[in-house]
């Protein structure tokens, strides 16, 4: 049975179950719905929480994400991407992975407060900082709080590189001092598309921008001057593999100077609820996804590998590199992404300090 006759889907949310937070002994349980009046029922509103965070530039130690400096203004994300491998993070916070994810929001208001005093540390070198390394810091509740906007401002202000990932349109809204980094190479810009197949996109990311509105972001930036990447990502194979050569070819159109792609991994608990989606969704093709997806990761949904990890493995992983380097070469040619500039770092912004 498709969702849409399904009484017990959540209509515009990804996941369809709150999966247990491995960090916690206890939990709530519906033990005798029997003796119930009515049904069950979860709040579905999306609920902001405030994090006093005490450092916000985060680096990885992993090999294949060596030396990466990024900053996530807000943890958790009201897009509800299906298979975002960032839900696992929100278990840190007590929350679910599942629901939770979408639902519950962690933002950090004193984030550009904390970048500054991250630039202004002693012997700091001026690094690129991504924005965007766990969740979209273009995500829904950034209209309203303006957070990333005013990190963009600091980045300007210190002239230090940035770069964003994103699958909002609402970049848009910030486009002159995007341009303004642009015209010194202190940022560039990846947009991420899943799916030109609008009501496949749906399914995946239920409150994202259309892929035609990630075209129009991916147009305009390029039209002011601001180098712009498509990720085609993640892929999925059964899915959405067979459209990689369309989604280059689109975003190349339209300006894009480059673009990258990433294997989908259901890792921790994504495994159960992405199983559990696709059962509901495409019950159909269920089996036929999960064992596609098995056959790039060693025979597991997940594979912990670095270096092969985001890129998946044997000839169904090979059959897509083969098609999206060639789609590349055809579709983008020679164009590429020009270096940022890390020379122009102003310490203390610019700003006199004080003798007294």
């Amino acid at each position: 049975m498709a969702h849409e006759d399904n009484a017990e889907f959540f209509k515009g949310r990804g996941a369809q179950v709150n999966t247990h937070n491995k960090f916690l002994k206890r939990k709530y349980v519906q033990e005798h719905p029997e003796g119930l009046d009515e049904p069950f029922m979860e709040n579905s509103r999306t609920q902001l929480f405030e994090e006093h965070a005490k450092k916000i530039v985060s680096e990885s130690s992993s090999p294949d994400l060596s030396h990466m400096h990024s900053i996530n203004p807000y943890q958790g994300c009201e897009h509800g991407c299906i298979y975002c491998y960032a839900r696992n993070s929100h278990e840190y916070y007590g929350f679910s992975a599942g629901l939770d994810f979408e639902r519950k929001i962690v933002v950090k208001r004193n984030a550009p407060e904390l970048l500054e005093q991250y630039f202004n540390k002693k012997n700091y070198t001026p690094v690129t900082i991504l924005m965007s390394g766990n969740t979209d810091c273009y995500q829904p509740v950034e209209r309203d709080l303006e957070i990333t906007k005013r990190l963009l401002e600091v980045f300007l202000q210190y002239k230090n590189p940035v770069s964003i990932i994103t699958k909002n349109n609402l970049i848009l809204r910030d486009i002159d001092i995007v341009a303004e980094l642009a015209a010194q190479n202190l940022i560039n810009v990846n947009v991420s598309i899943t799916s030109l197949n609008e009501p496949l996109r749906q399914k995946l990311e239920p409150r994202t921008v259309t892929a035609s509105g990630r075209l129009t972001v991916i147009e305009k930036l390029s039209q002011r001057g601001v180098p712009v990447r498509v990720m085609a990502a993640p892929i999925i194979p059964g899915l959405n593999s067979n459209e990689v050569p369309a989604i280059i070819k689109a975003a190349a159109d339209r300006g894009a100077r480059g673009a990258g792609f990433t294997m989908v991994r259901l890792n921790g608990a994504i495994a159960e609820i992405f199983d559990d989606w696709i059962h509901k969704t495409f019950p159909d093709k269920a089996e036929k996804v999960l064992n596609m997806i098995r056959s790039v990761h060693e025979g597991s949904l997940n594979d912990s590998d670095f270096g092969r990890r985001m890129s998946g493995s044997g000839n169904i992983a090979h059959s897509i590199h083969q098609m999206f380097n060639m789609a590349v070469n055809r579709f983008m040619g020679d164009r590429g992404m020009p270096p940022l500039d890390h020379t122009l770092f102003i310490p203390k912004g610019g700003r006199q300090t004080s003798l007294f």
